[in-house]
């Protein structure tokens, strides 16, 4: 999506953030966004994980916890808190930015305007919006898509047992096999790929060809991932249910006190 006034500057509210600092949840996962490892090194990348503090009050949070909270600069810059450091897309990941000189021709990977993200209450749904081609590759196609700030699912990996049960399952379903010759148990997508791969890549499933299987989320790893993802018009039309609940999200704004209880009357 292109901002369409990028010299203008946006606040929180117009960009649909509360004011001050928040915390991003995703509805599919309830994992909220992280800087791994906490780290401030530039192009870090940002992740899914389990919620490290549950207080919403400031004073009350560990220091620690503090690469789980947001805010929006007064350039209208998502900002994470424990660096300071902005929020840009490399390559469809969310990375810490460092403030770069321009360098030319402008703009390029190296030296280009941030992405302005966007929230909509109403439907949970958070995308980036960008000033020129995310891919800097001069093209124009990328004008007609929404980009989408999603969660991925992260299935667990699978075993010698796993494969052995589909095969019985599969010997089960087609009883003649065994008098014919050995059963051919299709190949499953998924079984491939290592536990530091999210398992074929999951970003790199196409969101339109992404099967109930591959929607499974049931890894025991702690982490997910989350990436940007360009949709078309047409690939809107495609995307399942569970595809949108990935898509959504939660903004919880921090307070800097404790809520009053009332006393009785």
């Amino acid at each position: 999506m292109l901002i369409k006034e990028p010299n203008e500057k946006a606040s929180s509210n117009d960009l649909g953030f509360p004011q001050g600092y928040f915390i991003l949840r995703s509805v599919s996962c309830r994992r909220l966004l992280d800087v791994s490892s906490d780290s401030v090194r530039d192009g870090t990348q940002l992740i899914l994980w389990p919620e490290k503090d549950s207080s919403l009050v400031e004073g009350f949070r560990r220091p620690e916890a503090d690469n789980q909270i947001f805010f929006i600069d007064m350039n209208g810059a998502l900002c994470s808190r424990s660096s300071g450091h902005a929020i840009d897309v490399d390559d469809g990941h969310l990375v810490l930015r460092h403030r770069r000189p321009l360098t030319q021709p402008y703009p390029n990977a190296y030296s280009h305007p941030l992405p302005r993200f966007r929230y909509n209450g109403t439907t949970g749904l958070l995308t980036a919006e960008f000033q020129g081609d995310p891919a800097f590759e001069g093209g124009t196609a990328w004008r007609a898509r929404t980009f989408y700030v999603t969660a991925l699912p992260r299935r667990r990996l699978r075993t010698f047992l796993d494969g052995a049960s589909d095969a019985f399952a599969n010997v089960l379903r087609t009883p003649l096999s065994l008098l014919g010759g050995a059963a051919t148990t299709a190949r499953d997508p998924m079984a491939a790929g290592t536990d530091d791969s999210f398992n074929l890549r999951e970003d790199e499933v196409e969101e339109q060809e992404r099967g109930e299987e591959a929607e499974v989320d049931d890894a025991p790893a702690l982490d997910r991932a989350v990436r940007v993802i360009g949709v078309t018009p047409e690939e809107h039309r495609e995307i399942s249910e569970r595809a949108w609940v990935r898509r959504r999200w939660e903004v919880v704004p921090l307070r800097a006190t404790a809520a009053r209880r009332r006393g009785p009357s």
